[in-house]
């Protein structure tokens, strides 16, 4: 059989039936980019103190019974203690001016046995202000963040072994569905804990999504527009969905509502069902050999274009033998049956670790770089546009291996960076750490399309889901990497630093797939090309070894 791009090129590449999954698939994408990051308002921190009972106190009293305390050379109230309410209250009847009758550190303190009171100035509510997760139960709160990404985790592991398993279409819309379904739900939530519940079960659904649409339309269609929306189209989406975010966070700021508004727009995608087909390659994987010429058929007759009589001659067989016909079910552990597809798994999973800490850890990040949460996300949003341009123009223009190292050596060194700087120049700090985020979005994108193209069709949504499960293991413990700077300031950026660099090595013992069309079985997928030393001459191999090694 021909190659599936040579065999389909009577459809073209950007006909009406192109334009039609390109467009629908990339919409689908819009709600993740405001869905993946409304934890960073959800779970934000509002300002808070003690909440003092309405008891007889002076008014200098009433200002005085909260501690301040000194954080980072400012003074600030504290937020998890006050001063005795019992000794407060006996000192105020006795009419005692705190500060002058009283030395205030000499008064025991105690805890906020009455709870806390929030600031309102940027949150109506948030989860935290809702369950009261400060102070002692403060652990909750980045903790709230690891449970949806342990969903995403065990989302992406699953979805991808069932789309190879029962197909594209089936798994995009059943996730699409569980996103939207309980994130709804989650509204209601009475509890902290069934709030994580329903959390972690809408993160099931969040990435796999993602990566459904991804392999569906990275299979239908290709060529140079194959590379378009695998790099530029999906990508912005997401990031055009991250940017809405703030301006539906400003407008709607109880948590609540906010959740509301992110869960209405799964319902509009639903009946995209009737317009966005299954993927021919994955069905000709299991055999189904007319249902996938009935696709491209159809495509022809949208694109007004004749299809050949005969489109897979070597498959075209009786429904009797096609039944017959074994079918190749491969598994999680066919990543690592032998040397090649195993050193090649385990390098990707490496940088999709990498990437995924790094990206995750520096998007929670952003209601620390200004101090307007909102502005601070949009940043962090923006900066997604130019870093998805990019990795278009590098997989249409450069290598991938070479690309993908030059990248994870901008955003590594970037973030190294940072601690170099003075603290007075707290803006140039700000452009590093975006410099770095850059680095590693556009990084991200990369081995979207790279990891892909590196494995056959058999195997390909199980690897793309079994790398991004690997990556949201990164993006669980990103929530408290990022509590490392409690210990040292600048401990979290040399940490992402150092892996970008050492996954930057490791990148150069990838293969490239630059230029050559996807693999359909494991025999054609490509062996590592040795860096070449123009001083070393190496020996042609007999005809033998080369025999033996394309066992491997």
């Amino acid at each position: 059989m021909k190659d599936y791009d040579d065999t389909t090129w009577f459809l073209g590449q950007w006909g009406r039936f192109q334009q039609t999954v390109f467009f629908l698939l990339c919409a689908s994408v819009f709600p993740n980019g405001f869905g993946a990051f409304s934890l960073v308002y959800l779970t934000d921190i509002p300002s808070h103190s003690c909440l003092v009972p309405d008891v007889n106190l002076t008014q200098d009293w009433h200002k005085a019974i909260i501690p301040i305390k000194v954080v980072n050379g400012k003074q600030e109230w504290s937020s998890c203690s006050r001063y005795r309410l019992d000794v407060v209250r006996n000192l105020s009847a006795l009419a005692y001016v705190p500060g002058r009758d009283v030395n205030l550190t000499d008064l025991e303190l105690e805890a906020c046995v009455d709870g806390w009171t929030y600031s309102r100035d940027v949150y109506q509510s948030t989860v935290v202000s809702e369950f009261d997760l400060v102070c002692s139960d403060q652990w909750k709160q980045p903790f709230t963040s690891t449970v949806y990404f342990l969903g995403v985790l065990v989302g992406s592991f699953f979805s991808g072994q069932l789309s190879d398993e029962f197909g594209r279409k089936p798994i995009f819309f059943g996730t699409m569905a569980v996103q939207t379904v309980f994130t709804f739900v989650a509204i209601f939530s009475p509890s902290w804990t069934v709030f994580c519940i329903l959390l972690f079960i809408s993160g099931l659904g969040q990435i796999s999504n993602y990566i459904s649409a991804f392999v569906l339309g990275t299979e239908i269609l290709t060529g140079n527009v194959r590379v378009l929306f695998s790099s530029l189209g999906v990508c912005l989406a997401f990031a055009f969905g991250y940017m809405m975010l703030p301006l539906f966070a400003y407008f709607l700021r109880d948590w609540r509502s906010l959740l509301l508004a992110l869960s209405l727009p799964g319902l509009l995608y639903l009946p995209l069902w009737w317009f966005i087909p299954e993927s021919p390659r994955w069905l000709l994987s299991q055999g189904r050999v007319r249902e996938a010429e009935a696709i491209l058929r159809e495509a022809a007759r949208k694109n007004k274009l004749q299809a050949p009589q005969i489109i897979f001659d070597n498959y075209h067989v009786d429904a009797d033998e096609t039944e017959k016909q074994p079918k190749e079910h491969l598994s999680i552990f066919h990543l690592l049956k032998t040397r090649n597809i195993r050193n090649t798994t385990v390098i990707l999973c490496m940088v999709w670790f990498t990437l995924s800490t790094g990206y995750f850890g520096l998007s929670l990040n952003t209601s620390r770089l200004h101090a307007n949460p909102y502005i601070s996300c949009f940043i962090s949003a923006a900066v997604e546009v130019p870093a998805y341009i990019s990795s278009w123009l590098a997989l249409r223009y450069l290598p991938r291996r070479i690309s993908v190292i030059c990248i994870l050596l901008l955003g590594g060194v970037s973030l190294y960076f940072i601690q170099l700087v003075p603290q007075s120049l707290s803006e140039l700090s700000v452009a590093l750490e975006m410099l770095g985020k850059y680095g590693l979005t556009t990084g991200t994108a990369l081995m979207f399309v790279y990891t892909a193209e590196l494995y056959p069709t058999v195997l390909r949504n199980t690897a793309t889901g079994t790398c991004t499960t690997v990556s949201r293991v990164g993006s669980c413990i990103a929530p408290f990497l990022l509590q490392l700077s409690t210990y040292l300031k600048y401990l979290p950026y040399i940490t992402l630093g150092t892996l970008a660099v050492a996954s930057a090595f490791a990148t150069l013992f990838l293969p490239e797939s630059f230029g050559r069309p996807l693999p359909q079985t494991i025999q054609q997928m490509y062996r590592r090309e040795s860096l070449k030393c123009p001083f070393i001459t190496r020996k042609k191999p007999s005809k033998a070894v080369v025999l033996s090694e394309s066992k491997l």
